[in-house]
């Protein structure tokens, strides 16, 4: 007996505005709204992630409109052979899409397909026999330890023509990134009360991907700097507010931090792949060089899992192959 479809009568109130999606039908229009809100709400997406997410899933209809000929209804989308898909990515393959974007489009569409059956909207089949795109491997870049101590030393940007306190944030910035090893988004999504002051703790509880907290040390003299930041700055900061305020007082921008990188690596004589990340793979790099445990550093780091980690801090055949050999018991 055929498995009877039902409708998608979900609340959408928090769903984004209606696509403009030339070629697809109300139906599809409506799924892909609820999609959306189900990446958000449910699967507690990034904002960004669901944002690329949206964008790869309307160029794959506007394809597919043109491809077949007529707009797309969730019964053909339900009925997608292998060669649509190959079609589509192939044509986004000549725009010069790195295979790291189009192993997120599969990854987008294969989510919006288990997304229609398990609402009853039939069973897209083909995506789960395309191969994801190979896509080459490459190590991050971790900083010297010295350059990475010096770009949290506000006295390196002395004779820019900013305000102290902007300088004294910046410092403070780059500081938690190295001294903890957060994201740019996790740092400046800390807010004044998550901050002890000097003396008052030593540990930060930060949000992470998928909405994740843990718990990270932080050092002394880094929660030194962010005090001198603090009293530095010209704007309130109550306890519920960030912690770092942009030029205006409102929410700091990583850009900004970003962009006092490009300057201090110019300064520095340091080469592009010192960004504001490349501080997060220094911590891993530095803690392992210096005996760190990979399982602990998997747990500041925040990562779901070790292979991720391991990558991340670069570690090569020879390094395994020397913690095998001072660890493993001899006969």
């Amino acid at each position: 007996m055929a498995k009877q479809t039902r409708p998608i009568e979900k609340d959408i109130s928090d769903a984004p505005q209606a696509p403009d999606l030339l070629g697809a039908d109300e139906g599809v229009i409506r799924a892909m709204m609820q999609w959306l809100a189900h990446l958000r709400s449910e699967r507690r997406l990034s904002p960004k992630t669901v944002e690329a997410y949206a964008r790869d899933l309307r160029q794959c209809l506007q394809f597919l409109c043109t491809h077949w000929g007529g707009p797309v209804t969730l019964a053909r989308f339900a009925a997608l052979e292998a060669a649509d898909i190959r079609a589509f990515m192939a044509m986004r393959r000549a725009d010069d899409i790195a295979g790291r974007s189009l192993m997120r489009t599969l990854a987008g569409l294969r989510s919006f397909g288990r997304f229609l059956e398990r609402e009853g909207q039939g069973k897209v089949g083909a995506l789960a026999g395309i191969r994801a795109p190979k896509i080459a491997k490459s190590l991050p870049k971790p900083l010297p330890m010295d350059a990475a101590k010096r770009l949290a030393d506000a006295d390196e940007r002395a004779g820019e023509t900013r305000e102290t306190w902007v300088l004294a944030r910046d410092a403070a910035v780059m500081a938690l990134l190295y001294g903890s090893g957060l994201r740019i988004s996790e740092a400046l999504g800390l807010k004044r009360r998550e901050v002890p002051r000097p003396g008052e703790g030593d540990v930060l509880v930060v949000t992470g991907k998928g909405n994740k907290t843990r718990m990270v040390p932080v050092l002394q003299n880094v929660l030194q700097l962010i005090d001198d930041y603090a009293r530095l700055c010209p704007y309130p900061l109550p306890a519920e507010g960030p912690m770092f305020l942009g030029a205006k007082g409102g929410p700091l921008s990583p850009r900004i931090i970003q962009l006092a990188m490009e300057r201090l690596r110019g300064a520095l004589g340091l080469p592009d792949s010192a960004t504001p990340h490349a501080l997060r793979h220094s911590f891993a790099t530095h803690l392992l060089s210096r005996g760190g445990d990979l399982r602990a550093i998997q747990e500041l780091l925040g990562h779901a899992s070790l292979s991720t980690t391991q990558v991340y801090t670069g570690i090569d055949s020879e390094r395994l192959l020397q913690v095998y050999a001072s660890a493993h018991p001899r006969r």
